[in-house]
């Protein structure tokens, strides 16, 4: 099972075009449609906060930050569920909805009761939300995979007409279905981003939170209807504890705490055994284990044997996990200072009287990745190679390190316009934010998509879900961390006990272009010890 949306390279040649299922493609677009409800929430929160909610802008910052870490924290544990044999993954999409439309519809209401409404209680529905997200999305892209229709994967081609399936043709439209998935979500993240930002800051914020969860209500009962033409998971009975329970798993991460207290953290050698098999993105569409036992009665006495084995795996990653995540934090800008930065700047276009929100400006990311997709194969690829003199180009290593890089370029001009800013006499135009944005959506293309097919490929075929929700997590800690930066930040700068220091509501006070210098620091010294890193790591 995957969390996320671990997109593959588009295939060069094809001999024969591949089709998707009709239930895939409403998998898809139902994915799009959530996509585009969670961005209408997400993307202005920021103004929300601030602007209605009237919290101060380092403290609507750490919320927004806390919020979207903990939504990316959750996968870790949806995942073991639906992955166990003690729930499917249909039941747990179903369940999760459920929670999310709550959330929502709990959103929707406070801001209509906001006037009786104490400020605390506005976390409630947006936390649920979070735990809706948190089961909905690691579940809903390996359902959506289980309705390809290429047959088992241990059935060794054969398909159900007898004429067999070879390993190729499935690759095509696995291939075909990871990147209409990624097209569909982008479409959705950037409807979201680029119309409820206008609706919530021109026509209302009630009307704005009320079109995404009519969206997300419409999808489920669009999922619901096309029930009988899915492929469900047969759940199988378990005698015994084989390894798949969430019990033997949350062991094994327990043994796995236990060597990071000891100090046994080192990196897998060059030449240690590498399975050439890991370097293959495929979907795994069996249950997680901890164990391949073939004997039940072996699972219980072998259990403890495979234990450490998950432990050294993820220790292995572990170095590689922890300095990217000031990649992470630094991701997280344009949802919250970025858009800040934005709302002290005209908004105007022209001399039309067009008004943009300011937090419509990152939809400019997403169009960035679309646009960019598509060209990596076909044209970026080609010319690295000719640099390089590898027809691969740039390893996945590369690829993230290449995207570490142009994001810390994206803070250095984020802090130069932020600093004109400030001595500029009147407002300078919002479109000179444009050149971070976008600058932005190039890294998400290297470093994202990059951290994607590493953590997926970089563990065993039994525990890519693992891997995945390693990959998610490196987001979730990184907006904690964003956070507790800019509550040590304040305190650091504050003058008094009522000044926020670098986050002050005053524009005068405010010195938004040291922090953006501050992390651009951050992020070169990250980078610094990913090279190193590399080095010891295959």
């Amino acid at each position: 099972m995957t969390t996320t949306t671990p997109e593959k390279r588009p295939s060069t040649t094809t001999t024969k075009r591949a089709t998707l299922s009709t239930p895939c493609i409403l998998i898809i677009v139902v994915a799009g449609v959530e996509r585009f409800a969670y961005k209408g929430v997400a993307c202005n929160l920021v103004t929300y906060l601030t602007g209605v909610v009237e919290m101060s802008t380092s403290a609507a910052a750490k919320s927004v930050s806390i919020w979207a870490g903990v939504t990316s924290m959750l996968p870790l544990f949806s995942a073991v569920l639906a992955d166990s044999y003690c729930w499917d993954r249909y039941s747990t999409i179903v369940a999760s909805s459920l929670l999310y439309v709550a959330g929502l519809i709990g959103l929707t209401s406070w801001e209509l009761l906001r006037k009786w409404m104490p400020r605390s209680s506005l976390f409630f529905p947006l936390y649920l939300i979070s735990i809706g997200q948190g089961g909905y999305n690691p579940s809903l892209q390996a359902f959506g995979a289980d309705q390809l229709d290429i047959g088992d994967d241990d059935d060794d081609g054969i398909g159900e007409s007898g004429s067999g399936s070879s390993s190729e043709e499935k690759g095509k439209v696995k291939s075909a279905f990871f990147q209409w998935w990624y097209f569909g979500i982008c479409s959705g993240s950037l409807m979201g981003n680029s119309t409820m930002p206008y609706v919530q800051d021109t026509i209302g914020w009630g009307i704005g939170f009320a079109i995404p969860c009519a969206a997300m209500a419409l999808s489920l009962a669009a999922f619901l209807c096309c029930t009988p033409l899915y492929k469900q998971q047969i759940k199988q009975p378990r005698s015994v504890d084989d390894g798949r329970s969430p019990g033997s798993i949350f062991r094994a991460l327990r043994s796995l705490l236990k060597t990071v207290s000891a100090g046994k953290i080192r990196l897998p050698s060059r030449h240690e055994d590498g399975d050439d098999d890991a370097s293959e993105l495929e979907l795994q569409e069996k249950p997680l284990k901890v164990a391949e036992l073939t004997d039940p009665k072996e699972c219980l006495s072998n259990e403890a044997q495979a234990q450490p084995g998950v432990a050294k795996i993820i220790l292995g990653l572990l170095p590689i996990w922890t300095v990217l995540l000031m990649f992470a934090v630094i991701f997280q800008q344009p949802m919250t200072f970025f858009t800040k930065q934005g709302m002290l700047m005209d908004h105007r276009v022209g001399g039309s009287g067009l008004v943009i929100p300011p937090a419509m400006l990152q939809s400019t990311i997403t169009v960035s990745i679309i646009l960019l997709m598509p060209l990596y194969d076909r044209m970026i690829i080609p010319m690295i190679s000719i640099i390089t003199r590898d027809s691969k180009g740039i390893t996945v290593l590369q690829r993230i390190g290449v995207g570490m890089v142009l994001s810390v370029v994206a803070m250095v001009i984020a802090a130069v316009i932020e600093s004109r800013r400030r001595l500029v006499v009147g407002q300078m135009s919002i479109a000179w934010l444009l050149p971070q944005y976008l600058l932005l959506g190039v890294s998400d293309v290297f470093t994202v998509v990059g951290m994607q097919e590493f953590f997926y490929t970089q563990v065993p075929g039994a525990m890519r879900t693992i891997g995945i929700a390693l990959y998610l997590s490196v987001f979730g800690v990184g907006s904690l961390v964003g956070a507790m930066l800019i509550s040590a930040i304040e305190m650091a700068t504050a003058r008094n006990s009522t000044s926020h220091g670098w986050f002050s509501d005053d524009p005068r006070e405010a010195r938004l272009d040291s922090y953006y210098w501050f992390l651009a620091l951050l992020g070169a010294i990250s980078f610094v010890i990913f090279t190193q890193l590399c080095k010891y790591y295959k």
